[in-house]
């Protein structure tokens, strides 16, 4: 990598005795779009309204157009300043040379995700409601912790619930995890502009959203009314 994302988002995050190892504020996460102009544009218009961390995330691809894909929004990320994250695959995360991967579990060890990708990628992990989860993860040398969902979630209905006590548990590990920029701690599922601040008061850093924010019919004005909850 040119730069790498350590190097990359260090700018981005307070210093000091609030500095995290993921960016703070809005981490868009894709829809599942095979449209790549289309997630392109949304992609730019998410970033325009302050949108921090961008993750690719496609369930349903064939390999081929996968890779096409990544590769084109990582390229844009780079270019806007945003920190590109790809879903579950750490194999297609090295190469298009993306900033990072998230994994959930059934996607491997983290151990094996970390070895892999190396020290200068971010490694984000799924602890769902799970605060043992996250101790793991954390002894992985994850980045971030995620939680969720913690609303009801049209993308996910089936997903497991997370509290906001969750979120606190969560936060107090990351705040001792050692010395040093801290891993974040990062709010999933059925997130918008109308409820992420209850997922800020309840210790997340970083509010993961697809929906409240990609299928909104302004989506730079519901990027920027969640980046504003983090100013």
């Amino acid at each position: 990598m040119s730069l790498s994302s350590r190097q990359h988002h260090t700018a981005r995050v307070a210093s000091g005795p609030d500095a995290l190892r993921f960016p703070r504020g809005l981490y868009g996460v894709s829809p599942d779009w095979s449209d790549t102009d289309r997630m392109l544009a949304a992609l730019e218009a998410a970033a325009a309204g302050g949108m921090t961390a961008f993750q690719w995330r496609r369930k349903n691809v064939a390999p081929d157009a996968a890779l096409e894909q990544a590769r084109r929004v990582v390229q844009r990320c780079r270019e806007l300043g945003i920190i590109s994250i790809i879903n579950d695959d750490w194999r297609l995360a090295a190469l298009v040379d993306a900033d990072g991967v998230h994994v959930g579990r059934d996607d491997g060890s983290l151990t094996d995700a970390r070895l892999a990708i190396g020290p200068d990628r971010i490694l984000g992990c799924s602890c769902y409601n799970d605060p043992a989860l996250a101790e793991q993860a954390l002894q992985a040398d994850v980045d971030y912790i995620a939680f969720g969902a913690l609303f009801p979630s049209g993308i996910k209905p089936e997903a497991v619930r997370a509290l906001p006590e969750h979120l606190q548990q969560g936060r107090r590990l990351a705040e001792s995890a050692g010395p040093g920029p801290r891993p974040a701690v990062v709010a999933i599922g059925g997130i918008t502009p109308d409820n992420a601040a209850q997922a800020i008061a309840a210790g997340a850093d970083s509010v993961a959203i697809i929906s409240g924010v990609f299928l909104a019919a302004d989506i730079e004005q519901a990027a920027r009314r969640c980046a504003a909850l983090f100013d």
